[in-house]
């Protein structure tokens, strides 16, 4: 009885062991496989009408997951829709996609940009950027969260700052 009892007990110490074993390699392999998001599974959403004037449409495409801290979205915007003032503590990056848009460093030029240009935003400057009047403009924006935030919101851009 005593030889079965410590066989039996053996047995179910090494099932759980190997339970474990398969569950920690199984998440091993999860979080260090390639993943594919499908451009029909993100979703769109209406930008919120606190931080951008007109309509725009923001599609994230990947968002920060541990360890990394870099986040990228695709937003749309129609003609005269646009950004508010705004910084990032790790700096941005814009690769416009489709139309022509204008960007505006704080007491700076607007610039105009054009589809297939790459727009780097430092650290800390406070800038906007969006369409023109007349044409609709899409760019993949990347950014880095420091403590957790990736961007400080600020005031809208005012249609006299608009104006080119």
């Amino acid at each position: 009885m005593t030889e079965l009892t410590i066989t039996i007990t053996s047995l179910l110490l090494f099932a759980s062991v190997v339970s474990k074993a398969q569950t920690s390699e199984a998440q091993a392999a999860t979080s260090s496989s390639i993943r594919i998001s499908r451009n029909d599974s993100l979703e769109s959403k209406k930008a919120s009408a606190e931080y951008f004037t007109g309509a725009v449409q923001v599609q994230e495409l990947f968002p920060a997951d541990d360890p990394s801290r870099t986040s990228g979205g695709k937003v749309t915007f129609e003609p005269g829709a646009r950004s508010a003032w705004h910084t990032h503590p790790l700096g941005q990056i814009l690769i416009v996609t489709d139309g022509t848009g204008w960007v505006q460093q704080w007491g700076g030029p607007i610039q105009e940009i054009r589809k297939g240009d790459v727009v780097r935003i430092p650290a800390g400057v406070k800038h906007w950027h969006g369409a023109t009047p007349s044409t609709a403009m899409t760019h993949i924006a990347i950014q880095e969260q420091l403590n957790g935030k990736a961007v400080e919101w600020m005031e809208k851009v005012t249609d006299e700052q608009y104006r080119k």
